[in-house]
This record gives C-alpha cells, structure tokens and sequence, in this order.
C-alpha cells in the first residue's frame, strides 16, 4: 500500500508527473488549491460577476461548479445560474440532464434547459440524417454540434443576464484543442485558447475554464471523492481527428510523465505573440445577418449549416 507523501496515510493517486502520493483529503485540497490559483491569477471571477455554468451532467462541468459553489460560498456579490443544452441525443443526453438538475437543487442554483429542437428546428440527430440525405453533409456530428454549441452557449448565458460563462475544460481538454489549431494551422482560433477575446465586443460573453491547469483523470477522481454523481458514458456520435490526438498525447504522456504540463506551458509564453499574428492577420467582427450573433463573415457558420 502507497502512503501519502504529505501524512502517511493511505493514498489514492500517484502524481507521476510529480513524484508525488496524495491521499483523499490532500488530493482534494490539492485541486481545489490549483483551480483557487488559476481563477486568481487570470482574474476569472469579479466583484459582482453573474456566473453562468454551462453544465452538461458530465463529471468536468459538474466538478467545476461544485467547486466554484464550493470556494466563493461566502461572496454575497456573486450569483450562480446553470444552463444544459440539449442536442436531442437519444440514450444519452436524458440521463445527463436528471443528474444536472438534482446537482442544482442540491446546491440551490438556478437551473435551465435550452434545446437544440426549439433553437433551430430540430435535434442533432435530425440534422445529421437530413444532411446525409440532401448530400450537403459537411464533416461529422461534432462539427454540426460543436458549432450550435458554443453558439448557443454564447446566446444563452447574455440572455440570463451573465458576466461569465464557467465550462469545465480541463488540461487535457485545453492541449487537444491548442494541437488540433496547430495541426490546421488556424492561427485566430489558435490565439482565442489564451482566454482573452482579440477584440471586446458586448455581444460576448466572457468564457473561464478554473480547470484548464488540471488533468482530466484528476477531475473524475475529484468528482468521485467530493461524491458527485455524474454521467459516465460517452456521447455515441465521438468521431473525428480530435480523438486521434487525444489518444497520441495520453500515450506521450504516459511513456513522458508531465508532457501535458510542459506543452500547455510553451503555449502560455508563446500566446502573447500568437495574438499579435492573429490581429495582424484578423478580420474585423461583424453581426451575422441571420441571427445577429457575432460573426467574422456576413452568415455566421453556425448559421450557414443549421438554418439555411
């Protein structure tokens, strides 16, 4: 049996990446600590913020606003309000929304149910068959649901009223998406994992990840000890180079320990000049003429692929 390397007793995780044993209690602290340092040091969270927690069920959205409940239980200037969005996945997404909407009520927080069926029309599932059929497919079911996501993400918290919008990425989450607009070489996406629009804009709301310096397998086992109950499965529709990447980097990191710490680092100091490019090479944001979301182009992608 492994000890804890701060108290002796028995531990639960072995931190390879620094040589560490920690137990329940130190663990939890331990990422509570991390998440506490990366909200002060990026300056997430403001007096009288409105935080909005896109919250899927899963153990990463659950976890982060169990602790952001958690951390800021006494600041009187902040309110809470929760969202799930539902792509209409048959099997799956009924599931994650029951555990989100116990999690609210347990922790007292206002809670909302936005729909990809009452958004624009029809489900995922939907859209993706229709798209087969008219031969106007473009990509996978990540593409088409990615997109409506963030675009819905973005649209729903203004509407409640947000300062923030609080999504439990994590450093896993965070390395995958800096490789995959590396590999594509798209260098705006690119500068926006840095956390700070290029340019503000009050049609946007601001976006904080309190878990982007912490590994995905340390935010489950987080989850599991604070006693949350999340959903476990995978969406079925996972698909596309983005989990080829993820599958190369945890490899790298197993045989590498640390590996993920030392990429999400390079990016930290390489991000200041990565925005310069991208302002350099930026086109200027405009509102989309469909829907009045922000836009680089006249019809917002989003746009171009759900509602045309």
């Amino acid at each position: 049996m492994q000890k804890c390397t701060r108290c002796g007793k028995k531990a639960v995780i072995h931190r390879k990446y620094e040589g560490s044993y920690l137990c329940s209690s130190h663990f939890i602290k331990a990422i509570e600590s991390k998440a506490k340092r990366t909200i002060r040091q990026s300056g997430m969270v403001d007096r009288g913020d409105k935080i909005a927690f896109a919250l899927s069920g899963g153990k990463d959205s659950s976890a982060v606003m169990y602790l952001i409940n958690k951390v800021f239980a006494n600041r009187d200037d902040l309110s809470f309000v929760a969202f799930t969005i539902d792509e209409g996945i048959p099997g799956y997404r009924d599931e994650s929304i029951e555990i989100a909407k116990k999690l609210c009520s347990k922790l007292g927080i206002e809670h909302h149910i936005f729909s990809f069926k009452d958004e624009f029309g029809m489900t995922l599932d939907e859209k993706v068959k229709e798209s087969k059929k008219s031969k106007k497919w473009e990509g996978t079911a990540c593409t088409y649901c990615g997109l409506a996501r963030r675009w819905m993400m973005n649209k729903k918290s203004r509407e409640l009223g947000a300062t923030k919008v609080c999504v439990g990425m994590n450093l896993d989450d965070e390395i995958q998406g800096i490789m995959m607009d590396y590999l594509k070489g798209d260098i705006s996406r690119l500068s926006r994992m840095t956390g700070e629009p290029l340019s503000k804009n009050k049609l946007f709301v601001s976006r904080i990840k309190p878990f982007r310096d912490i590994p995905e397998k340390e935010v489950g086992l987080y989850a599991i000890l604070v006693g949350l109950d999340v959903q476990e499965d995978e969406c079925p529709n996972l698909e596309g180079p983005r989990f080829r990447v993820r599958d190369f980097l945890n490899e790298f990191e197993a045989n590498s320990p640390g590996i993920k710490f030392s990429t999400a680092n390079t990016f930290k100091r390489l991000a200041p000049a990565i925005r310069e490019v991208a302002k350099k090479e930026g086109t200027k944001l405009i509102k989309c003429t469909k829907c009045g979301e922000p836009s680089s182009q006249k019809v917002c992608k989003t746009c171009e692929l759900w509602k045309q």
